[in-house]
């Protein structure tokens, strides 16, 4: 019985690493939405989720939107930037680029517009998973009370 509360509440802690790390990433492309060249990432929550609890493996490295040399090498043979893969789940990341909904003369694919609205999104997620967690909390709590 009570590995059954551990892993509900395991499962939604998971979840609130996985949007922490989100709203990060989102904030990033924020910050770079006037630098030329940037390429905005996102991760896809529901690969990183299933990741997260031991389902299919993920790709350590994301594939570059044009295929060819990864971004941030000018030759085949360099070897490409490591992703921050630290809280993203055994070790692997389901951090990706973003489809570039309307091109830019300088080459940055961030849309302000998706991005506000991802990060209000993921927000709203964010706090309802954060009071499950303390909902779930307060009832074993008055359990073990015996109210």
């Amino acid at each position: 019985m009570l590995a059954n509360l551990t892993d509900a509440l395991d499962f939604h802690a998971k979840a609130l690493v996985l949007r922490s790390e989100r709203q990060k990433v989102i904030a990033s492309n924020i910050a770079n939405a006037d630098t030329p060249g940037y390429s905005g990432r996102d991760i896809n929550f529901k690969e990183a989720m299933t990741a997260a609890v031991g389902g299919a493996s993920l790709s350590l490295r994301p594939q570059p939107p044009s295929g060819g040399t990864p971004i941030g090498t000018t030759d085949s043979r360099h070897i490409p930037l490591q992703p921050s893969t630290a809280s993203l789940g055994n070790g692997q990341s389901s951090l990706q680029y973003t489809v570039q909904t309307q091109p830019s003369m300088d080459g940055n694919s961030v849309d302000m517009d998706r991005e506000r609205a991802s990060f209000a999104d993921n927000a709203v997620r964010y706090e309802a998973t954060l009071r499950f967690i303390n909902g779930s909390s307060r009832t074993i709590l008055s359990a073990i009370q015996g109210q």
